[in-house]
């Protein structure tokens, strides 16, 4: 079994900002496995599916972003899914717009989604794949630039890193992650 989480916040009010891009490729995951997100427990939304012998599980946490470990762990000890076939996709404001970057371990870089996850997992070491969203411009405040929209060309560029992350996702189905970083990286 593999898990599959994409970071965000619940609400419409929260859709298309800068924070949810993880939610955004749950979605696309959702449209190329086709399957719903038809299942609401461990506080967040998920659905799966067997791929080639294997059961994929797509998560989206309804806890807000600082509480994503509440809604991880307890599906991760429940279905008793390993620590090695978790990923979770979240934002990244070191990584220019359009950018990914898939890795096997690494701190939460200041993520407070990653924070909670890394804290209720007791660990590091779990895969990710970073979706690039950039700095903000000087002067303007973080979680004001997260919780923001994208600009119309950061967009473009931002549909391209969620199709890629998803095509990654689906690469992993069916391989080793190491395998799926050294073609996606």
């Amino acid at each position: 079994m593999k898990l599959v989480v994409g970071l965000g916040n619940p609400g419409s009010k929260y859709d298309g900002t800068r924070h949810n891009v993880g939610f955004e490729v749950i979605d696309r995951c959702q449209q190329l496995f086709q399957l719903d997100l038809d299942q609401s427990k461990f506080k967040g939304i998920y659905g799966y599916k067997v791929i080639e012998g294997e059961k994929i599980f797509l998560l989206k946490p309804l806890t807000f972003m600082n509480l994503s470990g509440e809604s991880v762990i307890p599906l991760m000890k429940y279905f008793k899914i390993p620590t090695e076939d978790l990923l979770v996709i979240y934002d990244d404001l070191d990584l220019a717009p359009g950018k990914i970057r898939l890795r096997q371990k690494g701190g939460a870089g200041g993520h407070n989604g990653m924070k909670s996850i890394i804290s209720h997992l007791g660990t590091e070491e779990f895969n990710r794949i970073r979706i690039g969203i950039g700095r903000p411009p000087k002067g303007y405040a973080v979680p004001d630039y997260v919780l923001g929209s994208f600009s119309n060309e950061e967009r473009n560029a931002v549909d391209e890193s969620i199709e890629t992350a998803a095509k990654a996702v689906d690469a992993w189905t069916k391989d080793s992650f190491i395998n799926v970083m050294n073609t996606f990286n």
